[in-house]
């Protein structure tokens, strides 16, 4: 597949350009297609490309089900890795027409699925999946993603190089969501990526993945490899970076739930920010920090309709004070509460709380306390809220036995909607103006957040609630 060039008229001018593609971009065959064509077009106005890369669409979940599996014995993780490596290697027979690309290809999805199947071996016999061996085998998905779109590259006749970022991202060793050391990371990334491309190479980054100053394969948290693109194309001084997704950019709403939601064109990284800690699925959290001291902009664009301009990000938007709020949604949530008996409640209760949960390894998304009713709720993740419970009854067992609380529960499935306006007087108005469209509606608030600025606030609603709510408070906000 050829891409036009026409497809980024929005981007004219030279500069070196960080290109990142997610899972779904890389979903298959034809995806990867897709992604080399995209490549090649934005290299005729000017060569000088990177390209970060994720694992293909439900790869890593599948390598860290076989870990996991492997506690077991490694006859279900052999199983799991057999599937992995049918898809990889009909990807490759789909992919590349070249026999010499395709065995390259070919022996690499086995050499490394190999060294996979004997981490898992290791696991078997210790009967346990340390945070440690999940990081070593969750990142070899962006390996293999990096290999295939590298090879599709060269066939086109354009020369390129799958890059392991385990050589040039250097982190602490808090395996599973290690923090990067940019200090030590930049020379290292120069070092390695600007020969190629000063010769016309592009270098083929993996995403999602690290290493320690010793070695040791890190990675840096679900969706990292949008930071991955921030922390290269910071380190490279580039002129941009292109994250690309399933979708145009970010959006008002969730156009599956509101089909009329629109593109907002430019945000501020403030609020980029903000909407990523929200939830925006678009954005990794961390991927705005390493960009705006050196103000690069950020754009979000759609692998599968290139010629939308996307969301642009930068410091000073053109826009800014006039676009229409945005609503972040989420699901998938339990609220716990931690309820406590008369007089005696402490204030050391929530800290106490949080730190149990930090210690289990458990994102708090939100938190509120009631002193005068002596209740203490706490937002997790559906899927963390039986290792929350056993934490919280581990910390407070001896204050549940003596009557110090009363109970610890988990309340029904619950979502969040996040609203975040421009600031500015319409911006301003934003808080008011949900609260009463949620009045209107006669939606059941369960909890609220809000920080110290006017123009933006959470709520935690039932979580068959949510759609409904997304949509009136859409249209109430004209958004």
């Amino acid at each position: 597949m050829r891409m036009a060039a026409s497809a980024f008229l929005y981007s004219r001018g030279e500069g070196m350009l960080v290109m990142k593609f997610g899972g779904t971009s890389m979903g298959d065959a034809e995806c990867i297609a897709r992604v080399a064509g995209l490549v090649e077009a934005a290299r005729e106005t000017d060569p000088r490309r990177v390209v970060v890369v994720s694992a293909m669409s439900g790869v890593t979940n599948a390598l860290l089900a076989a870990a996991r599996a492997a506690c077991t014995g490694p006859t279900a993780a052999g199983e799991r890795l057999a599937d992995l490596r049918a898809r990889h290697e009909a990807t490759a027979h789909a992919l590349l027409q070249t026999p010499a690309e395709r065995q390259a290809a070919l022996a690499a999805i086995a050499s490394h699925l190999a060294e996979v199947l004997r981490c898992c071996e290791s696991i078997a016999t210790l009967g346990e999946a340390t945070v440690r061996s999940l990081d070593r085998v969750a990142g070899v998905g962006e390996r293999l993603a990096s290999i295939l779109l590298a090879a599709a590259l060269r066939e086109r006749g354009v020369a390129a190089e799958a890059v392991p970022a385990t050589g040039m991202i250097v982190t602490d060793a808090h395996f599973g969501a290690a923090e990067p050391d940019l200090e030590a990371t930049r020379p290292r990334v120069r070092a390695r990526l600007l020969p190629l491309v000063a010769e016309g190479v592009v270098p083929v980054v993996t995403g999602y993945i690290g290493a320690t100053a010793e070695g040791v394969p890190t990675t840096l948290g679900r969706g990292g490899s949008d930071f991955s693109a921030a922390i290269l194309g910071a380190c490279l001084d580039a002129d941009a970076v292109w994250i690309w997704s399933d979708v145009d950019g970010i959006l008002t709403a969730d156009p599956n739930i509101v089909p009329e939601a629109r593109t907002l064109e430019e945000l501020s990284y403030a609020d980029a920010a903000t909407l990523a800690a929200f939830g925006a699925e678009v954005l990794h959290p961390k991927t705005v920090a390493p960009l705006v001291e050196r103000g690069i902009p950020l754009r979000l664009l759609n692998t599968f309709n290139p010629n939308h301009p996307g969301t642009r990000i930068a410091g000073q938007p053109s826009l800014e004070g006039t676009r229409p709020p945005a609503i972040i949604s989420t699901r998938g949530l339990r609220m716990l509460e931690v309820t406590g008996n008369g007089t005696r409640w402490g204030p050391a209760v929530a800290g106490r709380a949080l730190s149990a949960l930090a210690a289990a390894g458990v994102e708090v998304l939100m938190f509120s306390q009631s002193y005068s009713e002596r209740t203490l709720t706490l937002l997790v993740r559906e899927s963390d809220a039986e290792a929350s419970l056993a934490a919280l009854r581990r910390e407070f067992a001896d204050d549940l036995a003596n009557g110090h609380l009363a109970r610890l529960a988990a309340l029904a499935g619950v979502g969040t909607i996040s609203v975040v306006a421009a600031a500015g007087r319409d911006g301003a108005a934003v808080v008011p103006k949900t609260f009463a469209a949620l009045g209107r509606l006669e939606a059941q608030i369960v909890s609220v957040a809000q920080s110290a600025s006017e123009y933006h606030v959470s709520v935690v609603v039932p979580e068959e609630q949510v759609d409904d709510a997304v949509r009136f408070i859409h249209r109430e906000l004209d958004a």
